[in-house]
């Protein structure tokens, strides 16, 4: 994951082990091999054939230069060249033989210079080498980001997200706080095009060099991705970088040169959802003022919370498009009025299996609805009036990611979803009754229980799932029996009674 400097939207939100300009990424040779840590003897190759947990490498900046970084492995060591130009990974410290220099290739390859010995670093599949005073194909790597693929896009110059126009038709860098679907972009890695990304829109489109989306990727669709003091920066297949242009702040190319303009960071698109109270089958809504009431037949931006997760107190803040929290006030009302998460603005959240949620507040009582709609933090005990439908309304489409990989299918043409895939497939949500979901492939079918397994094959939306938020970045999906979707050890993507398995960075 990569995360740069933030503002008070999403910055203290994501989880603690992130580090500003950090970047997780597997570096791919000319041979299309990934560099790979072994788990025992601390040995190092080139012979990786997808992005898995030993190919992981953490890029870390340095203070001594923008192009000056560490490598990490998933075994917390730094990748170095002693002084015989021995390539090793055993160290827990940082030292001078494990800086190494980026240069860029025309064609967005990265190449890796040792700064103490001079030379750079290739990969064959028997061992890592720094011997070469030029980079050949062995000491060029294609960068595969380990992002998750669904994120916000955040521009260091305005300091504003990226968002989808009105029209649908380009991407404008100008909102204030990521909210709502058309924030959310798909960082597509096409491993076939020497490594080159595409940026994918909610409305199933590729923005091209030019500003505009184009319904199929084409060459004008590929951007090389550049490293710059811990920022993204996207280049175009004419050696030009995207940036905000404008009094729109249309994101197109036009510089040949990185400044503050150029540069992104990737940050975790959060949780947005929507209620309905049991009770009266209202949205719980802000449209009226401050007060939190479930009172409205439709969604809307009123309607709809970001849940941001604290991590020291376990609980979420609910965030109104107005930039207020959900808070308990005297009384026990529920008020927008926080201005940051103080105690009386985390909740709770108590998930029930069938689709609902309570929320415990400050106070150690749940709330509850009125008559009047009004929410009230004065329950003691879970009934109708304490739950709400949850809808998870910024992901209509979903990744789900597991340490062994994606979800996707076994084989070409098959209809069985397996969880080790090095890429996804994409899957639509469909919002069901009483917080039920449907799930659809694009092969237009649905998500149908076979046995424990899921095939994607069914003509209608037979079963119903229940999504429970974990972490800012991880669900559970619950089954009408009350399962929950799992992923084992050898790949498979079935139904498991619970536990860390369950858990789906989405």
């Amino acid at each position: 994951m990569m995360n740069g400097s933030q503002d008070h939207t999403n910055g203290d939100i994501l989880s603690q082990n992130q580090q500003k300009g950090w970047w997780t990424i597997g570096l791919i040779n000319g041979a299309h091999k990934y560099m790979t840590a072994e788990t025992f003897g601390f040995k190092l190759n080139a012979n990786g054939a997808s992005l898995k947990k030993k190919q992981l490498w953490t890029l870390e900046p340095s203070s001594t230069g923008e192009s000056i970084i560490y490598l990490r492995s998933h075994l917390g060591k730094y990748l170095s060249v002693d002084q015989f130009g021995n390539v090793l990974c055993e160290s827990d410290e940082r030292d001078a033989g494990s800086r190494f220099q980026i240069s860029i290739s025309d064609d967005g390859k990265w190449a890796l210079r040792n700064e103490s010995r001079g030379y750079y670093l290739g990969g064959n599949p028997e061992k890592l080498t720094c011997t070469a005073k030029a980079p050949t194909s062995t000491e060029y790597w294609s960068v595969h980001l380990a992002a998750r693929p669904q994120v916000n896009l955040r521009s260091v110059g305005r300091k504003r997200f990226a968002h989808l126009s009105e029209s649908q038709d380009e991407i404008q860098v100008d909102s204030n706080i990521p909210w709502g679907e058309d924030t959310l972009f798909t960082l597509e890695f096409r491993a076939e095009e020497d490594g080159k990304y595409a940026l994918h829109t909610c409305n199933n489109k590729y923005l091209c060099y030019t500003g505009k989306l184009d319904v199929k990727c084409t060459k004008d669709c590929l951007f090389s991705a550049e490293y710059h003091s811990g920022h993204l920066a996207l280049r175009d297949v004419h050696g030009t970088y995207l940036s905000p242009i404008g009094s729109k702040a249309v994101l197109k190319s036009r510089s040949s040169t990185v400044t503050r303009d150029e540069l992104f960071s990737l940050e975790d698109s959060l949780p947005q959802a929507s209620f309905i109270a049991a009770l009266n089958n209202k949205y719980v809504s802000v449209k009226q003022g401050v007060d939190v009431t479930a009172n409205q037949d439709e969604i809307g931006d009123n309607e709809t919370f970001q849940l941001e997760y604290d991590w020291s107190a376990h609980r979420w803040g609910l965030r109104t498009t107005q930039d207020k929290y959900w808070c308990l006030s005297t009384g026990g009302g529920i008020q927008a009025t926080g201005m940051r998460r103080c105690a009386d603005a985390l909740f709770e959240l108590i998930w029930h299996g069938d689709g609902a949620v309570s929320f415990r507040a400050n106070n150690g009582k749940l709330l509850g609805t009125k008559r009047s709609g009004h929410l009230f933090a004065t329950s003691e005990n879970v009934e109708d009036i304490t739950k709400y439908y949850f809808y998870l309304i910024n992901r209509p489409i979903l990744v789900l990611k597991c340490e062994q990989g994606f979800v996707g299918y076994r084989g070409a043409g098959n209809v069985k979803l397996e969880c080790n895939k090095a890429m996804y497939e994409t899957i639509l949500v469909e919002r069901g009754d009483k917080g039920m979901v449907h799930f659809k492939g694009h092969n237009g079918k649905y998500w149908r229980i076979d046995g424990e397994g899921i095939n994607v094959d069914g003509d209608g939306p037979a079963d119903g799932f229940y999504l429970e938020l974990r972490e800012p970045t991880r669900i559970s999906i619950r089954s009408q029996n009350g399962k929950y979707l799992g992923a084992t050890k050898n790949g498979a993507f079935k139904l498991v009674e619970g536990g860390a398995e369950t858990q789906w960075e989405y």
